[in-house]
């Protein structure tokens, strides 16, 4: 059933009913410290934890846990002028920033949010796991930021 839903939607986009979001991939925590949060899941939880990288697009620097059923993205601005900046302005102590979840076409996607209504925050850009992501406005999801990223 999902293989016919990805075919059809490739093509002519979800219909009603039809899930536009898959798996969630990530939840995006902003952490003051990224060395001293990513230590303190590795120590303490016992997280595979990955290499830090810098997403200057994105204007921030990253460490994936990995988990067996998704990831945790920790970041921390890059730069005085990274939007996760004035998030910890608001939450000095860090926080849940977004959840990911996966789209089998990004475009696709954008264009049905689009059309129903929803603000999408800029064009595609790769992200952190090299595959095009898009931003929807926290206002249109119950004030969560999301994040969509092609699967």
């Amino acid at each position: 059933m999902v293989l016919q839903w990805c075919s059809r939607a490739a093509i002519t986009g979800p219909k009603q009913g039809d899930a536009v979001i898959g798996r969630l991939n990530h939840v995006a925590i902003a952490v003051p410290d990224l060395a001293a949060a990513a230590a303190r899941y590795r120590d303490l939880l016992g997280a595979e934890v990955g290499l830090s990288q810098e997403v200057p697009d994105h204007g921030v620097r990253v460490v994936f846990i990995t988990l067996p059923n998704s990831k945790i993205e920790l970041m921390e601005p890059l730069g005085d002028a990274s939007p996760i900046t004035r998030f910890l302005q608001k939450n000095p102590g860090g926080g849940i920033h977004h959840l990911c979840y996966e789209v089998v076409d990004i475009i696709v996607a954008r264009d049905h949010l689009l059309a129903g209504g929803a603000r999408v925050l800029g064009p595609p850009k790769i992200g952190a796991h090299g595959k095009p992501v898009i931003f929807l406005h926290p206002g249109d999801f119950t004030g969560t930021l999301i994040e969509l990223e092609q699967a």
